[in-house]
């Protein structure tokens, strides 16, 4: 992606910086919004059960994945909002999202502890908005 469209400030005036993420991103061309991805395989089947580091393995690669679909990548990614069912397990999700996310330029977060996913054995939703340069240039 062509970074001199996008601005990220980490921190506005009177706002405390953020560790693994930007305060706000703005740019212009394209949105892709991605559906939040859970730790579903291929087949539909739960991968990692009892495991918050295998299941956030597993939505990273679906996000990845959509992601592609759409011609973006992880670098595109302007946005990502992640629900957990108990926050304990952020920081086995931030292990898995910095070896994809580059942590110099990290997107706008958003983390959410929800009551429960639409499968109990799930732990983890994460959906993104990234932005592609407009198809003319």
């Amino acid at each position: 992606m062509d970074e001199t469209r996008l601005t990220r400030i980490p921190a506005p005036e009177g706002v405390a910086p953020g560790t693994g993420y930007t305060h706000v991103v703005t740019g212009t061309g394209r949105l892709v919004a991605v559906s939040g991805q859970v730790a579903l395989d291929e087949r539909g089947e739960v991968v990692g059960v009892g495991d918050p580091a295998a299941q956030a393995r597993q939505v990273f690669e679906n996000l990845r994945r959509c992601l592609a679909a759409a011609g973006a990548g992880f670098e595109d990614v302007v946005k990502l909002t992640y629900f957990v069912t108990d926050v304990a397990y952020l920081p086995a999700v931030r292990a898995v999202r910095d070896a994809h996310i580059d942590a110099e330029r990290p997107p706008a977060s958003t983390a959410v502890q929800v009551a429960a996913l639409f499968r109990p054995e799930l732990v983890l939703e994460v959906e993104a908005l990234a932005l592609l340069g407009d198809e003319s240039g």
